[in-house]
């Protein structure tokens, strides 16, 4: 192992924290790494709560001010996982401090922050100072075999994208009213907290981009009972009183790639029984692959060249040390879990810095589709397509 470090602040302590958290410990156990990672510092607004997610989480130490982690000699890397509301202010600072940053998605709640902190990342690079956008979902291994298959030209021309995340935590209405249901704190609903990730997912896997949509957004339940602090996502209910419910809890949209595919995607919270369910097809005029996170160690390819007698979808494991990040891990056949996408984004990140190299998603990435979000957003009030 090298003895040369990086040391990781990390911003926000609750579900994407202790995910984070677990990355930057495994990935410098499993991966060759040309910088050791090292967990100096956590930061939450709460002393007695963040110094239990440090014990917990394996943080050297706990803070309350994250402007004063900023000057700290001992760290080079500002990983936000924080609300959405705070993204901006954090990453602009820490890349004016000349601190690398790992943050969150989506990257903003809005366009004009995105844009701030695009152009901040943008001249941060200029000094050596990197930025990436966590859509760690594209750091699953099937997906960035699904991206190979398609560079490759295994399907040909694209020509349909059709993408689902499927959630149903929020079905019932007695649950309590969450930061992530606030306009104010996570920026939009489903469309923005899981409809990034199939924007993204499907965007990476082609190597193109959504240049128009057409789109509707839900809210299904406009109330709901009011909920104390809380580290996961639905909080605890603290009185009968109730507060507005200001999200989208459903977003569907069509889709134009700049390539000329048609696109077709939706995301929801409220589909009974789906619990995480990512479900990506794309069809070529070579080929087609289907995608579902609730298998997530398999990829189903069909080769549109096969003879009719034999043709079929092709059932792939992506468990072999050939696939994309599977060396590192276990042998054939014994299958990756949802934290080791986490791993592989830290393990991305941490070679880019040492190498001095952009990492992706960049900033200016996270900016292209969070105008993919504004347009949807756009789309459902004028009830007419929006370019991106």
């Amino acid at each position: 192992m090298t003895t040369a470090t990086l040391g990781i602040a990390m911003i926000g302590h609750a579900f994407m924290g202790a995910a984070h958290s677990q990355a930057w410990r495994v990935a410098p156990r499993f991966f060759d790494l040309p910088l050791r990672p090292v967990m100096a510092v956590v930061c939450g607004r709460d002393r007695a709560r963040t110094e239990a997610a440090a014990a917990r989480l394996g943080w050297a130490e706990a803070a309350t001010d994250w402007r004063a982690v900023l000057d700290r000699d001992d760290v080079q890397v500002v990983d936000i996982c924080t609300p959405g509301d705070t993204h901006a202010e954090i990453a602009v600072a820490a890349l004016a401090a000349g601190k690398h940053v790992l943050c969150e998605k989506p990257l903003a709640n809005t366009v004009a922050e995105a844009e701030a902190m695009a152009e901040a990342a943008a001249r941060a690079a200029a000094a050596g100072v990197r930025a990436m956008v966590g859509f760690t979902y594209r750091r699953v291994p099937a997906l960035s075999l699904a991206r190979e298959l398609v560079a490759r030209g295994r399907l040909g021309r694209v020509h349909h994208v059709r993408a689902q995340y499927l959630q149903d935590w929020i079905v019932d209405p007695a649950a309590p009213l969450s930061w992530r249901l606030q306009k104010e704190r996570a920026g939009s609903g489903a469309l923005g907290d899981i409809g990034a990730h199939i924007v993204d997912a499907t965007q990476f896997i082609l190597g193109d981009t959504i240049r128009e949509v057409s789109g509707t957004l839900e809210t299904f339940v406009s109330e709901r009972p009011l909920a104390a602090e809380h580290s996961g996502l639905s909080g605890t209910a603290v009185s009968d009183r109730t507060g507005p419910v200001t999200v989208d809890d459903a977003a569907l949209f069509l889709a134009r790639f700049s390539g000329g595919a048609l696109g077709a995607f939706e995301a929801t919270r409220f589909a009974n029984g789906r619990k995480n369910a990512i479900r990506i097809e794309i069809n070529g005029s070579a080929g087609s692959l289907a995608f579902d996170f609730e298998d997530m160690n398999v990829l189903h390819y069909y080769d549109g060249g096969d003879d009719a007698s034999v043709a079929g979808f092709r059932r792939i494991v992506v468990t072999e040390p050939q696939h994309p990040y599977v060396d590192a891990w276990w042998p054939a056949g014994h299958g990756l879990g949802y934290e080791h996408a986490f791993t592989h984004q830290a393990v991305d990140f941490v070679r880019a810095v040492a190498a001095g190299t952009d990492p992706a998603p960049s900033f200016a990435d996270g900016l292209q589709l969070q105008r993919v979000l504004a347009a949807v957003e756009a789309s459902a009030t004028s009830r007419t397509w929006h370019d991106v």
